[in-house]
Order: C-alpha cells, then structure tokens, then sequence
C-alpha cells in the first residue's frame, strides 16, 4: 500500500501496531525494546494511563472550537509551561517547526517595531529548527536546503560553540541569536560548559534577542525540565514540541511579555493550535512529569545508560565518544553503523542512526534500569554480530 504514499522516509521494514511503556510491538505480535520513543516524543511511554485518560474524556467532550474564543485548557497548560520555565506567554501551534517559525516571525517583528529593522538572526552550524523555508534557512545543515531555493534570506550561520565566531558575526543588522542548548538531529552535540552563559550575556551586551530551540531538549529530556536551566541561561524566546503532549501533536512557543506584546490580533496565527484535545494531552503530560519526579529519573536513568556504554566502549574500541546529558545520548563510531537500525529489528531493539556513525539513544524518560541493561546487552551483540 506505500505506492500510495510520497516517498519522504527510508522507512523500516516493520509495522509497529501497539505500545506500552518503553515497547512496541509489530503486526506479527513481536516485541521490540524502544530506544528512539518517536524521535524524543514518547517520554512518558507509549500509552501511558494519565494521558490516555485524559485524551479519552476530552474527546467526549469537544475536539475543536477555534482560537476565535477562549480555550480554557489551553490557559492552563500555558500556566503549566511557565511556572516550570520562566515569566512569559504561550502561543500554541502543532510542531516544532511550526514553533520555531512562531519564534522567528515573533523576532522579526520585535527587531523591526524596536530596533529599526535590524533583524537578522545568527544560527548555528548543525543546528536543525524544522522543515518550512524559515526554518530550514535557520538550519546550519546545507543538505536540507537543496532543491528549495530560492531559500529566504536573514539569518546567518556560525560555528557552534564558537563564542569568539559569534562575537564576529554580530553587526548593526543582527536582531537576535538562536539555536538548541543541545544538538540533536547532527549528533547530540552538547557545546563547551558555560557555552550558554556567554551567549546569554552576549545578547544582554549587544541588545539582542536569544532564541532557544528546546524543541528535541525540553520536557525533561536532558535531565532539567529546560536543558537552559544547567546554565541558568533564561532566553527570551523558546521553542518546544516533540514531549510537551507524549505523542499528541502540539508545539509552542514562549516568550518574555516584552518581546510577546510584539504580537496582537491578527499578526500570527494557528487553525488547529491550541485546541482542547491537544491541550488536554499536554495538561496530563507535563503533570505527570512533575508529580512522578520525572525529571531526577531522567537524570539518573542517563547516567546509568551513559555508563554502561563506556563500558561498552572499552570492550569495543570501535567506540570514539559517549556523549549526552539525560536521557539524550550520542554514541560516535569510527565506522559505518548504517545497518544497526535493520539489525536491531533481529535483536527487538529500535536504534535510530544519525550520518551513519552516531547512535542517538532517546528512549522513553520512564525506562527502568532493567530495560537499560537489555538495551545494552543488544547493543552489544549487535557490535559482536558486525566484527566490532
């Protein structure tokens, strides 16, 4: 039946039908340890019992009314978001492409209202902020920029963890500063310590605005609700999609009200964001995460994954870099795993393999030491079954 479909994904030869915490299953009824949780979205599990429910009653109640009126869940998952990050308001949409380009369109309109039009934004090297032409110019990876000129202008790319690159590029145009705390989607790069905090008091100095993607880092991800808050580097835009509703398509994006009052009726908008099927999904996520201290899991589940692969990593020199915070773990080869994702189907693990050679491992945050075994103990023979 795929010859009915456009051909965007090297898709797998499995048909995952169901999911319970950090497994799924195929039509055959075989069972495969999850490692990628829908690429960092599943981090209560699959199906977890306070989402379900939460989903399953709104969906008796209303799916969609409009943003034309006032949606009282949407006003209390705002509430939810801010008191876990800091002071500012929400604009909700249903990505994280959508978010960020929210972020850079709220941007540009607060640079050219308040600073004269200068509204250049400086990006990163390796960054990923989403799919739409905005986003993918703000993308520091040319590959996803060819085919689609002509590509919009505006942004500028710097080295990543560069703070003196950064200084550089910064004229009278540059309006803003953006990028992700941690890079996922080229290989979980997480930047030199303090990194953040000069970047944060580079756009105090310069009266800039800072963007952070916490799309693929947030909700827990990294170990902090925030992968910010380890610098205490507050932005004054963030992103956030993938986890904010375990599953449920949601993004958002929040601002400090300086920047948000650059926004009024009519000058940004999302059909579907926001509605209460969505928010009601997001209300029982994030209250979940708070009341089951999910957080200090993450945190502790990855150290144990981190140190169970340098382990692996002495038993396998093939091994160069273990790296991460949380539950978001890079693992860098000095060979082609290209194969691990199909080999890992023989073993019932889903791997996810980014440039052939790194092994991102985003699991669900409420995967149990025991399954952390598993998925190693897998991992390794997989490593055996390669020569490696």
């Amino acid at each position: 039946m795929t010859q009915y479909l456009m051909n965007t994904y090297a898709r797998l030869p499995v048909a995952l039908v169901k999911g319970r915490g950090a497994w799924v299953w195929d039509v055959d009824g075989k069972s495969y340890l999850d490692m990628v949780s829908g690429i960092a979205v599943c981090s209560l599990g699959h199906c977890h019992p306070d989402v379900v429910k939460a989903v399953s009653e709104q969906a008796e109640n209303l799916f969609h009314c409009s943003n034309l009126y006032r949606i009282p869940q949407q006003e209390q998952l705002a509430e939810l978001i801010v008191n876990n990050a800091f002071d500012g308001r929400v604009f909700f949409c249903n990505s994280g492409a959508e978010a960020n380009e929210a972020a850079i369109k709220l941007s540009r309109r607060y640079c050219n209202e308040r600073k004269q039009g200068a509204a250049k934004i400086i990006a990163m090297e390796g960054s990923f902020h989403g799919r739409t032409l905005a986003t993918v110019a703000a993308t520091g990876q040319a590959k996803f920029r060819q085919g689609f000129d002509p590509i919009p202008s505006g942004f500028e790319i710097v080295p990543y963890g560069n703070v003196d690159a950064l200084i550089d590029a910064i004229d009278e145009e540059t309006g803003a500063i953006m990028l992700e705390p941690i890079q996922g989607e080229s290989g979980v790069h997480v930047p030199p310590e303090g990194y953040l905090r000069q970047v944060r008091k580079i756009c105090d100095e310069h009266g800039l605005l800072l963007i952070l993607d916490e799309v693929q880092t947030g909700m827990a991800r990294t170990g902090r609700f925030f992968a910010y808050m380890y610098e205490g580097a507050e932005p004054d835009i963030m992103t956030m999609a993938k986890a904010l509703a375990n599953g449920f398509p949601v993004g958002a994006m929040v601002a400090k009200p300086f920047v948000a009052d650059a926004f009024t009726p009519g000058s940004h908008a999302s059909t579907f964001g926001g509605n209460p099927l969505a928010m009601s999904a997001g209300i029982a996520t994030i209250s979940t995460i708070v009341k089951d201290n999910i957080v200090e899991k993450s945190l502790q589940q990855g150290m144990y994954l981190m140190h169970g692969l340098d382990e692996l990593k002495e038993v396998h020199p093939c091994i160069q870099e273990v790296r991460g915070k949380g539950l978001m773990v890079g693992v860098d080869f000095d060979t082609d795993i290209s194969s691990f994702p199909v080999d890992g189907l023989g073993k019932g693990i889903l791997l996810n393999v980014i440039k052939g050679r790194i092994l991102r491992l985003v699991p669900p945050l409420i995967i149990s030491s025991r399954e952390i075994d598993q998925a190693i103990e897998m991992i390794d023979d997989i490593l055996k079954d390669n020569g490696l």
